[in-house]
């Protein structure tokens, strides 16, 4: 789990654009963040298998 100084810190308008750092909207991890979700891989997975996003299905359904 981020620290919220990060989170907070991300939230802000950077001065160059390619400053800006994306991170999860759900638990706030910079790594691995799938732009079209907004969501990391983790929770990706986890909120597919459940079928929380609409239009997403494992393969072997």
């Amino acid at each position: 789990m981020a620290k919220t100084c990060w989170i907070e810190r991300a939230k802000r308008v950077p001065k160059f654009k390619a400053r800006r750092v994306r991170r999860c909207q759900r638990c706030g991890r910079a790594r691995a963040v799938l732009r079209k979700f907004g969501l990391c891989r983790l929770c990706f997975r986890e909120l597919a298998l459940r079928g929380h996003l609409p239009g997403v299905r494992k393969a072997s359904w």
